[in-house]
């Protein structure tokens, strides 16, 4: 959207990335210098010195680099049809992955590893709604007995 705003329609790619200090072609604008073998000394050539150029509209990169320094915002969720599954194994099941595997509502047909694994996913995003719904189970457990 930077870049959107500051181009000018009237002028050329080269001209537009120029001005705003960014680089038409990212080869030309790092060169790799190339290592040359001169009498078993190693040498390094430097590329075509380019001149520097003008760079008006230098705020172009600074907001760029700005938005890029932002930290990244963590969207780890996972589907409610995942946490409901999870939750109902546990709730009916407890701990036996087996009986899991043979569960009517196991659609995809996991295996019990891979059960196991879907329930500590959802133990690692949601530590404390997990210790809640753990919770709330083990009453219900000793009225049954």
């Amino acid at each position: 959207s930077h870049i959107r705003h500051a181009w000018d329609p009237h002028k050329s790619v080269a001209q537009n990335l120029a001005e705003m200090g960014l680089a038409e072609d990212p080869n030309k604008a790092v060169p790799i210098p190339k290592k040359l073998l001169v009498g078993g000394m190693e040498v390094e050539s430097d590329g075509q010195q380019l001149g520097k150029k003008i760079v008006r509209k230098p705020y172009v990169v600074n907001e760029m680099e700005l938005e890029a320094s932002l930290p990244e915002k963590k969207s780890n969720t996972l589907s409610r049809d995942l946490i409901d599954y999870v939750r109902y194994m546990i709730q009916n099941h407890g701990e036996n992955y087996k009986e899991m595997a043979r569960d009517e509502k196991n659609y995809y047909q996991d295996t019990p590893k891979q059960i196991k694994r879907k329930i500590n996913v959802y133990k690692n995003f949601y530590p404390e709604e997990y210790k809640d719904f753990i919770a709330s189970l083990k009453p219900e457990k000793m009225e049954v007995q």
